[in-house]
């Protein structure tokens, strides 16, 4: 008998939430079938069995949310039983090659997606199941000590006294499911022990709308995705002094280059050749005069980093995604061009992998492909500066000689953090940035 581990899906992920199984007690399972969907803050993946044999037990419900490397399911492997107990493995390792992610969220871009394989985690076999509260140690008559952090926040950011909670995980544990159903339930009554103890009545309270109205509002259930963005930009505006400026590029010659170049590009590379490819091979140039820009926060330790892993800002339908084309200055126009469309495939089909995401050092923001002339992007912390293309708009344009001209216009706007650098550097790559752009022809 082999035990699934909940694996650890990201750079400081702690807990991740069962969305399905897609197997069930007594299926068949195949090495590298996927078991079930996980959703953490960064990613949602499916879990790829490492063992060959039947389904046994599911130990963890769907919806639930659960720590890494606490066990999720049993299989019985082919040719054994279940009394014998599997090879020894640390909980929460990864057996085998990377693993497959569905996509998640970001700003916004152009491209689309493909899916990637994964890997699956065996550990000892458990000791007999026993209520959460008493495996962790924990008074079960105190029910905010044994639920997730995750479930812990959202009882918090409503309000809810986790000890009035009827519980419906294993052994009693208030799982997501319970204080969603109490959110949309409204307020909840003390019990009657309590209101006897009151030493006088209470003053009395206005009624939310929710309640006097007979539903003037609905509670939207947030996704672990949706909340690591709110907390994420969240942070970044509260840490991050920051600080914006743009400018207009004359990008005519660019808007020709691409449509003289278009057919022929699409027929050999086999995707679609938009402007930002040309962008982000601009960034990359104009970054190697200004790699102050090209930094992360490490702790109190500042970082410039010499390759150029520029993230790429994608709306995709589960949320804001910013997957990472690496050693993105070492690719040419039409590499950049394949990395991207693959990159943003996958954040659409939910796909990218944890190495898709992370490690950036800089961000550009197609906001352009939503008809925004002008837009004030928040930087994506730890990096230290984000930049975007906004629309490209063609119209009646003074030229230095006082001919009047229409020419194609494009914003670039420029968001930093003023703890790394400031307006000078800012300002100079910028303007480096729009001279780079005019000059393709």
């Amino acid at each position: 008998m082999a035990t699934v581990m909940m694996p650890q899906l990201g750079e400081s992920v702690t807990e991740g939430t069962i969305i399905q199984w897609l197997k069930q007690p007594g299926d068949r399972v195949r090495i590298d079938e996927p078991l079930c969907e996980i959703e953490t803050e960064k990613v949602t993946a499916e879990l790829p069995s490492e063992f060959e044999g039947t389904m046994g037990e599911i130990l963890v419900p769907q919806g639930e949310t659960v720590a890494v490397g606490a066990p999720l399911c049993e299989i019985v492997e082919a040719g054994a039983t279940a009394e014998e107990a599997p090879e020894p493995v640390a909980a929460g390792s990864w057996q085998g090659g990377p693993m497959a992610i569905p996509a998640e969220r970001t700003l916004p871009a152009n491209e689309p997606a493909a899916a990637a394989p994964g890997p699956a985690l065996k550990a000892n076999r458990p000791a007999p199941a026993r209520p959460a509260s008493q495996a962790n140690g924990h008074n079960p008559e105190d029910r905010s000590r044994f639920v997730s952090p995750a479930v812990g926040r959202l009882a918090a950011e409503h309000g809810i006294d986790l000890a009035l909670v009827e519980g419906t995980g294993i052994g009693g544990r208030v799982t997501r499911k319970d204080i969603e159903a109490r959110i949309a339930a409204g307020p909840a009554q003390p019990p009657p022990a309590a209101r006897a103890t009151a030493a006088a009545p209470a003053p009395p309270r206005t009624a939310t709308p929710a309640a006097a109205a007979g539903g003037a509002y609905e509670v939207v259930s947030l996704s672990a995705t949706r909340r690591t963005i709110a907390e994420h930009l969240r942070r970044s505006n509260l840490e991050a002094p920051q600080a914006w400026t743009m400018v207009e590029a004359d990008i005519t010659g660019l808007v020709r280059l691409r449509e003289r170049e278009r057919e022929r590009f699409e027929q050999e590379e086999g995707v679609a050749l938009t402007l930002l490819p040309y962008f982000a091979a601009a960034v990359c140039e104009t970054l190697r005069d200004f790699p102050m820009l090209n930094a992360r926060w490490e702790g109190d330790e500042l970082r410039r980093y010499h390759a150029f892993d520029l993230g790429i800002a994608v709306a995709a339908e589960s949320g804001l995604v910013v997957p990472v084309v690496h050693g993105a200055g070492d690719l040419s126009v039409a590499g950049l061009a394949r990395r991207i469309s693959e990159l943003a495939a996958k954040a659409h089909a939910r796909t990218l992998r944890v190495e898709d995401i992370e490690g950036g050092t800089f961000t550009v923001n197609n906001t352009g492909a939503f008809g925004s002339i002008a837009s004030k992007p928040i930087v994506n912390p730890p990096q230290v500066a984000i930049v975007t293309m906004e629309r490209a708009v063609k119209r009646a344009v003074v030229r230095d000689d006082d001919s009047i001209a229409v020419r194609w216009m494009m914003n670039v706007c420029l968001s930093f953090d003023h703890r790394a650098l400031d307006g000078l550097e800012a300002g100079g790559f910028l303007a480096a940035l729009k001279g780079r752009l005019e000059s393709q022809a």
